[in-house]
């Protein structure tokens, strides 16, 4: 199939972007990657008049570390954080989580802040995202906005962005030394979407009890989904054999009826979830420093 016609633009500074983006307005999509664009613009299941490629802005292509957190810029590929040493060295957990992401292929070309601003809830980034209460920037030509990762996330495939902003940074924060991370999902096959995964980084205290927790979810409802009541339930223990029972149990009930589709039951999925959550806080705890 062929898209619908379009307009092609492809400004060489964010600014000429910002400015196109205000004037065409809502009927207009930004190209970075393309990996979820085109494919849908080819089914017709997106018709924008206006199409802004940003491959050309060159200050949109960076990976630095910052007081708190790694920026990553809207034209970075997937496979530049996974093959970067240091992402491999300063956040492992996001050189983790990069490499379930398709194919190879698909990482060579799909971008970092393209999957966070597609927000697919079966998507491995935004859980991650969420998981660690990172952040997004938003610019437009009246200036930035910055968002916290649920706020931004707003339901299936839906974000917080307003009219005539795009996204232009990924904040992931940064996991201490100290902490344990996992992430675990479930595929059915290399390189399928996950019908469940999760995201979790545990924090020990000086006596080795759980001090923070965090994880997140994704293939289980409408949008990434951290659960607090989870990592409530960890706070001042160990992480036993019925702390790990009572946070798997209590995972499953966080599965949405809404999940049954043609490749899992919501019943499968809360088995999943059970046994995921499990695994996941397991590894984490035994990744800690201790």
């Amino acid at each position: 199939m062929k898209p619908p016609r379009f307009h092609y633009c492809a400004p060489d500074m964010l600014d000429e972007a910002l400015a196109l983006l205000d004037q065409y307005g809502e009927d207009t999509k930004i190209l970075a990657g393309g990996q979820s664009l085109i494919p849908l613009l080819n089914m017709r299941l997106a018709g924008p008049q206006y199409l802004i490629d940003i491959n050309h802005i060159s200050e949109l292509n960076y990976i630095e570390p910052e007081d708190g957190y790694l920026a990553i810029g809207a034209n970075v590929r997937q496979r530049q954080v996974e093959r970067s040493p240091l992402v491999r060295e300063k956040h492992p957990l996001l050189a983790e989580v990069v490499q379930h992401i398709g194919h190879m292929q698909i990482r060579n070309r799909g971008t970092i802040v393209g999957s966070i601003a597609h927000a697919d809830p079966a998507a491995e980034l935004p859980a991650l995202l969420t998981c660690l209460n990172g952040e997004v920037v938003a610019q437009s030509i009246h200036g930035e906005r910055v968002m916290k990762a649920e706020e931004f996330f707003t339901g299936y495939l839906s974000t917080g962005l307003n009219p005539g902003e795009m996204l232009t940074e990924v904040r992931f924060p940064w996991i201490s030394p100290q902490s344990g991370w996992a992430f675990l999902e479930f595929a059915r096959r290399s390189g399928d979407y996950a019908l469940v995964g999760t995201a979790a980084v545990v924090t020990p205290s000086l006596d080795d009890h759980c001090m923070s927790a965090h994880i997140a979810y994704l293939g289980i409802a409408g949008l990434p989904l951290r659960v607090r009541e989870i990592e409530s339930i960890l706070i001042g223990t160990t992480l036993d054999e019925q702390i790990l029972n009572q946070a798997a149990e209590l995972a499953q009930t966080f599965v949405s009826n809404d999940m049954e589709d043609v490749h899992a039951t919501v019943d499968y999925r809360r088995a999943l979830t059970t046994e995921i959550t499990k695994r996941v806080l397991q590894a984490a705890w035994t990744r800690r420093e201790h």
